[in-house]
């Protein structure tokens, strides 16, 4: 099993598929944008940066991906992608199946944001070995991901789902220990490689 792990993450971690892995997660991210294009219309300007949640946490990821193609680590980008793609990658599934519960359907739509963002959050947890932040970073990153919480939360520029908006206060203390929740991720898996360094 152990040589099998090897040879997929060989396949994973190899820089012509790291390549396709930034394509696809910028074409992902610019989507993303335009698909916020609508709220941010109705967004006064000081607050756009914080609105397209998904799109700036799958920024975050291309930046970082670049990053290992070249040789570096960003390594504040690298915190920001894992903590910020585990949430909102996690976070749009629950509302888009929350959505299907409150209607019934969510249609075709629905389930590709299901799945993408899925996929957002695995990502983030799978290219974990290539992370090289410490913990200022995770402070830095924890305080950027419960900021933004405060500002959709507090000052009302949350993601707009319409069948869901008469929950908000619950999807907003369910946000906030999501925050937490993958802030300590970080933490984990930051403590982890440590210890894998310390043994090596």
């Amino acid at each position: 099993m152990g040589a099998l792990l090897q040879k997929v993450w060989f396949y994973l971690s190899h820089k012509m598929f790291l390549w396709i892995l930034l394509y696809v997660n910028l074409l992902g991210t610019v989507y993303g944008y335009y698909w916020y294009k609508w709220q941010l219309v109705r967004t006064e300007p000081k607050f756009w940066i914080f609105v397209p949640d998904s799109p700036t946490a799958s920024l975050f990821f291309t930046i970082a991906v670049l990053g290992w193609i070249i040789g570096r680590n960003f390594k504040l980008v690298e915190a920001l992608a894992l903590i910020t793609l585990v949430k909102y990658g996690l976070w749009a599934v629950v509302m888009n199946l929350l959505t299907l519960i409150e209607t019934g359907d969510i249609g075709w739509v629905g389930w590709m944001l299901v799945g993408s963002h899925f996929a957002m959050a695995v990502q983030a947890v799978l290219y974990s070995p290539l992370y090289k932040f410490g913990k200022i970073h995770i402070v830095i990153a924890g305080i950027w991901t419960l900021h933004n919480d405060v500002i959709d939360y507090v000052f009302g520029q949350m993601p707009i789902y319409h069948n869901l908006m008469k929950y908000m206060a619950q999807i907003g203390y369910f946000t906030f220990w999501l925050s937490i929740g993958c802030i300590v991720l970080a933490y984990v898996l930051y403590k982890k490689r440590i210890k894998r360094s310390a043994f090596a």
